[in-house]
C-alpha cells in the first residue's frame, strides 16, 4: 500500500494557512481589480476538487489504498480554494464567491475507466504546477505571489503521488496500464494541435448535461480560463513546452523508454495496441 508512505511524505510538506502565508506583507496598491477577479474565479475552479473526489471514490471502490489517498488529495486541493477565498475575505471581500457559485461546480461526472482517469489527473497536476508558477510571476502583490508559489509546489507533489500509483498499476496490470497512460498522455501533451490546453476542468464529463458539463462552463465567467492563460498570465509556448516536457519525461521514466516528442509517444502507443490486440 502507498497511502501510509504518502501520508508521511505529504504531512511533512504541509503548510499552515495561518502561519505560513505572509498575510501582513499585503500591499494593496499592487493588487489590481483585474488580478483580484482572476483570484475569485480560480477559487471557484479549485472548489471542483469536491466532485472530482466523489468521482474517484465511486470509480475506485475496488482500490482502498488509492481511495484512502484521496483523503490527503481532497484536503489539500480544497485548501487551495480556501486560501484564495481567505485572501479575498481579508483584502477584497466584495469579490468573495457565494456558496451558490461554489456549489455550481459540484455536479456528477460520468463513470470513466480508472486508469485513464488517473493519467488524466496526473497530467492535470503537471499542468497546474506550471500554470501556478506562471501566475505567481504575473501577480505583483506579494501575498498572492507567495500563495500561487505554494499551490504550485503542492500540485507538483500531487503529481509525484499519482506517479507512484501509476507505477503500481503497471506492476499489477502491465500493458493494459501502459496503454491507458500512453493514450491519455498523448492526448494531454498535444495541446498545441488541439488549439487549447487540456485540463480536467475544461473537459466534458457528463453527457446528459452537455454542453454545460465542464467545470469551466459552470463558472460565473465560462471564458475566464482561456482569457487568464492567454491575456493575463500569458502562458506562452515556452511555458507550454515545460508541461509537455514534464509529461514526456515522466512517461519515459515510467515506461523505461525515451520520449522526446509526442510523435514518439504515439508510436509507442501503437506498439502497445498491436501487442494487446
Amino acid at each position: 500500500m502507498l497511502y501510509p508512505e504518502l501520508f508521511v511524505q505529504l504531512e511533512k510538506a504541509r503548510w499552515d494557512m495561518a502561519t505560513d502565508i505572509p498575510w501582513d506583507t499585503f500591499s494593496p496598491e499592487l493588487l489590481s481589480d483585474e488580478q483580484a477577479q482572476t483570484i475569485r474565479l480560480n477559487a471557484i475552479t479549485e472548489w471542483s476538487a469536491l466532485p472530482a473526489t466523489e468521482m474517484f471514490l465511486r470509480d475506485n471502490r475496488h482500490d482502498s489504498d488509492f481511495s484512502a489517498f484521496m483523503s490527503i488529495w481532497f484536503y489539500e486541493e480544497q485548501k487551495h480554494s480556501l486560501v484564495l477565498i481567505e485572501y479575498l475575505r481579508r483584502f477584497r471581500p466584495d469579490l468573495m464567491p457565494t456558496e451558490e457559485e461554489l456549489h455550481a461546480v459540484r455536479f456528477e461526472f460520468d463513470p470513466a475507466p480508472p486508469l485513464e482517469t488517473l493519467m488524466l489527473h496526473f497530467c492535470g497536476e503537471v499542468r497546474l504546477t506550471q500554470w501556478y508558477r506562471c501566475a505567481s510571476e504575473w501577480h505583483t502583490e506579494p501575498v498572492i505571489k507567495h500563495i500561487y508559489s505554494t499551490l504550485s509546489r503542492d500540485e507538483a507533489r500531487h503529481g509525484g503521488a499519482y506517479l507512484k500509483y501509476m507505477k503500481q498499476a503497471i506492476a499489477r496490470s502491465g500493458d493494459q496500464a501502459r496503454l491507458a497512460f500512453a493514450k491519455i498522455g498523448m492526448l494531454m501533451a498535444s495541446s498545441g494541435r488541439s488549439g487549447k490546453p487540456l485540463h480536467p476542468t475544461n473537459l466534458h464529463v457528463n453527457q446528459s448535461l452537455f454542453p454545460n458539463d465542464t467545470v469551466q462552463s459552470r463558472l460565473p465567467d465560462p471564458d475566464w480560463l482561456d482569457d487568464w492563460l492567454t491575456h493575463k498570465i500569458c502562458f506562452n509556448s515556452e511555458w507550454e513546452s515545460r508541461v509537455v516536457g514534464g509529461i514526456l519525461r515522466n512517461l519515459s521514466s515510467l515506461f523505461e523508454r525515451t520520449f522526446e516528442s509526442v510523435q514518439q509517444l504515439n508510436r509507442y502507443r501503437k506498439e502497445l495496441v498491436a501487442a494487446t490486440a
